[in-house]
């Protein structure tokens, strides 16, 4: 099993940076695909990034060009630099991994709250 701790939120005002960061448990390397979701209060949980266990990476629409996300599978790291905040980008935001052979085995971190003020 893979377990997921993230860190690295905090309150932000517009236009700043945050990185945030999650560490598995667990050996992620080629097994794994990542992403990190959010979730606002009141609005329904959202992709925000992914990177395959190559590196391939996909950004939601809002965050494009101003979030990137990256791997190190030797660290069993994954990261999520965030440039330009909004204070739309306010949210609780979560790690998570699923199991390229078999996606019945994923898993989600607890979460870590980012506050963007105007």
């Amino acid at each position: 099993q893979v377990q997921l701790v993230e860190s690295g939120g905090g309150l932000v005002q517009a236009g700043g940076s945050l990185r945030l960061s999650c560490e598995a448990s667990g050996s992620i390397s080629n097994r794994y695909s990542m992403a990190w979701y959010r979730q606002a209060p009141g609005k329904q949980r959202e992709l925000v990034a992914s990177i395959t266990s190559d590196g391939t990476t996909d950004y939601a629409d809002s965050v494009q060009g101003r979030f990137t996300i990256s791997r190190d599978n030797a660290k069993n790291t994954v990261n999520l630099q965030m440039n330009s905040l909004k204070p739309e980008d306010t949210a609780v935001y979560y790690c998570y991994a699923i199991y390229r052979f078999n996606p019945l085995y994923n898993y989600w971190g607890q979460g870590t709250q980012v506050t963007v003020s105007s």
